[in-house]
């Protein structure tokens, strides 16, 4: 698996494999670069493809160093080979820098870190790429020129206007497309079942963690000797839920609890049709975890609300069964998935899916 990611551009669109436009090109706006925002997989990849097309960009990268997310979770191994996560373009880019260069064991998949250290930084440090990225730069904002969400008069050749913070106050970019490469890891979704806030978050703030913690790296003091529920169905908390098995058969007093709001975790459930095999991999060992009895699974768990339980400890409140229950952890792992931070585009005019916030036909 890679990152979450959203990749879209707005209104203008510019894909990978058709560089041309599919509104009109003014003039005015062919003179500007296409503004890719994020410098992890998605917007490195966009970069080599203007890039071998001669199309001008910036990349902006909020954090310190590229790919700043998969550093995040750069202990966990992708479910896709290495053949599936380089693109093309990346690829004669680095080869045509270095000869020497070429994908590391296509047939096998590696870790974030491995993909980031092989892969994202040498792309990242070309010349053509480097010099067009500007770090530590946030987007804050995207509009059009003059003109906010409800006009539409010459909508389609008037450029974006990208509003960014740095280290030196806030500036405006024109570009003649904005690609939002940014990703979704920093924007999970609420531990509450009703996709609210979760009430009573700011009381127990500091014992919950986001989705994918190095559980048997960085983080191993964090959780040993502890007793963490990780909450979620999904891939990302089996991951977690392996690393604390793990972790609790080399400390005494570490507990495992893996709590979820349908019947069953269909999601990770092994399945012999699965064509990633290190996917299918994953849900086979958590269900044998769970028939070991090294994971204790309560299924069926509306989280309500949260409170603090004395000095260190999570008291998650919820409904089970049409019950009114409680539910005690020393610790929480945040493992519900993620979604799109949209706030940055609400001048755009975006086709998104009803359910999961992504892309949906062309925006208008």
């Amino acid at each position: 698996m890679l990152a979450p990611s959203k990749f879209f551009t707005t209104e203008v669109m510019v894909t990978l494999s058709d560089p041309t436009p599919r509104v009109p090109v003014s003039d005015r706006l062919a003179t500007l670069p296409v503004v890719i925002i994020g410098a992890g997989p998605i917007g490195l990849a966009a970069a080599a493809n203007f890039a071998e097309r001669g199309i001008d960009f910036t990349i902006l990268e909020a954090g310190h160093d590229v790919a700043d997310s998969v550093r995040s979770w750069g202990h966990t191994r992708l479910f896709s080979t290495w053949k599936h996560l380089v693109d093309p373009a990346s690829v004669r880019l680095l080869q045509a820098a270095d000869p020497a260069w070429s994908v590391p064991a296509p047939e096998r998949a590696p870790s974030g870190a491995e993909l980031v250290e092989a892969y994202l930084l040498p792309l990242s440090r070309l010349t053509v790429i480097a010099s067009r990225t500007r770090m530590r730069t946030e987007a804050i904002a995207v509009s059009r020129v003059g003109m906010d969400r409800t006009r539409s008069a010459n909508r389609a050749v008037t450029p974006f206007l990208v509003r960014i913070r740095t280290a030196d106050g806030i500036e405006e970019l024109e570009a003649r497309a904005v690609i939002d490469a940014s990703g979704t890891y920093r924007t999970p979704n609420s531990l509450s079942s009703s996709g609210l806030s979760l009430l009573g978050l700011e009381e127990i703030a500091d014992l919950v963690q986001p989705a994918l913690p190095d559980v048997l790296g960085r983080d191993r003091d964090l959780f040993a000797g502890k007793h963490t529920t990780v909450v979620g169905a999904g891939h990302s908390a089996a991951n977690t839920l392996l690393g604390l098995v793990q972790l609790a058969r080399e400390v005494p007093g570490t507990r495992v609890t893996w709590l979820i709001r349908n019947r069953s975790a269909v999601r990770v459930s092994s399945s012999p049709d699965d064509e990633l095999e290190g996917r299918s991999a994953l849900g086979g060992r958590v269900d044998a975890a769970v028939r070991r009895g090294e994971v204790a699974l309560v299924d069926r768990f509306e989280i309500l609300r949260a409170r603090r339980s004395g000095a260190a400890a999570v008291e998650l409140v919820g409904q089970r069964g049409g019950e009114l229950v409680t539910h005690e952890s020393d610790l929480v792992v945040n493992a519900t998935g993620f979604r799109p931070d949209l706030d940055v585009l609400r001048e755009i005019r975006l086709d998104l899916d009803e359910i999961v916030q992504a892309p949906d036909g062309s925006p208008r």
